[in-house]
């Protein structure tokens, strides 16, 4: 067994509550996603927290079809990653873990980055050479030692498994109590649609910590008889990065190893996900769909939502491609998406699409 497998197998034996969800136990004292501490795995007197959580559920149209948008961009470090790296890192002080280390393509390694800051534990982020630069600066600026790996985002995983046999992982793909974070998607969306739950969900599908996070979410209040039924999951992949979605086609339950090439949405060019047989499991057993989405369908997408007054990153767009291209092929009444990160993250990019 690899190191990458014992890491795996170690943060997956782990104990979590698994009372039933009850609605009376919502805190709505608190406004963000701490309200459900009762149903996270970490005391609400030992979070690390900056106000994360329960961010706006907005009905906006695209191209004429309506759907939810959950605006994770508004997190206190521009995307959803900050739900999972809230949990994660108060655990890790409750533990009195002293320095972390972690991987990420920009988003999850700014949240980390920036949790660990306000928990006072000492960080390392490792990332692709190529990431946007503005993810860089962030994470710099929460006074973490950012270290360039040369290559992809895989080259960037293999060098913080090195990196861990001294540290402690604050992985957001690795470590299960990063998904404890994400799950409070599901909860807030059904909170803030009544307690109800739509029939349709559209992500996107890099590492998989916002599809199973919110599998594990609904399921709990599916299973909490909260809601009546478990939506679809529409997971998105970049065309020249999708091993889940040729995995999915073939009728396989592996992600299948694929060449990856250049995309505008870094969030998800994850060519080795190492949750990706989790993700084809909670895709199939909600009766969802891989859909694939090309860089020029996410131009037309993020066009779309600027001028809507969106300002958000090409991966946000490339989940609201998802959303159209799933219109064809799935059938529900009510859908929710989500606006991932920021657009203050990708501004360069951005500018090199506005000036072509």
């Amino acid at each position: 067994m690899n190191l990458a497998q014992e890491t795996f197998k170690s943060y997956n034996n782990q104990p979590f509550n698994t009372d039933l969800f009850d609605v009376k136990l919502v805190d709505a004292s608190l406004g963000g996603l701490w309200r459900y501490h009762q149903f996270l795995p970490v005391d609400f007197k030992d979070a690390v927290t900056l106000g994360e959580g329960f961010t706006p559920l907005l009905q906006v149209k695209f191209f004429g079809k309506q759907v939810f948008v959950k605006q994770e961009q508004l997190f206190p470090t521009g995307s959803y990653k900050d739900r999972g790296a809230s949990v994660l890192m108060s655990y890790a002080k409750k533990i009195g873990v002293r320095h972390v280390v972690q991987d990420s393509s920009g988003n999850a390694g700014c949240s980390i980055a920036a949790y660990a800051a306000n928990a006072g534990i000492g960080c390392d982020i490792f990332v692709p050479a190529a990431t946007s630069s503005a993810k860089l600066v962030q994470v710099r600026a929460y006074g973490a030692n950012l270290v360039l790996v040369d290559g992809d985002r895989e080259a960037t995983a293999a060098a913080v498994l090195l990196a861990a046999q001294k540290s402690y992982y604050a992985s957001h793909c690795y470590n299960p109590y990063f998904l404890q974070g994400t799950k409070t998607f599901a909860y807030e969306v059904c909170e803030q649609m009544g307690w109800k739950a739509p029939d349709v969900v559209v992500l996107p599908a890099g590492n998989g910590t916002l599809i199973l996070g919110c599998y594990i979410g609904f399921k709990h209040l599916f299973e909490s008889n909260v809601i009546t039924k478990i939506p679809k999951i529409v997971a998105v992949q970049a065309v020249h990065c999708a091993p889940l979605y040729d995995a999915w086609k073939l009728g396989l339950n592996e992600p299948v190893r694929v060449n990856s090439g250049h995309t505008l949405a870094e969030g998800i060019a994850i060519a080795e996900p190492i949750r990706g047989k989790e993700m084809i499991d909670a895709v199939n057993k909600t009766q969802g769909v891989f859909v694939t989405v090309s860089d020029d369908e996410i131009i037309s997408a993020l066009k779309v939502c600027n001028l809507q007054g969106f300002y958000i990153e090409p991966t946000s767009a490339a989940t609201i491609a998802g959303f159209m291209k799933a219109q064809a092929i799935v059938e529900g009444e009510t859908w929710v998406t989500l606006f991932s990160g920021h657009g203050l993250k990708s501004t360069e990019k951005i500018l090199a699409i506005l000036d072509a």
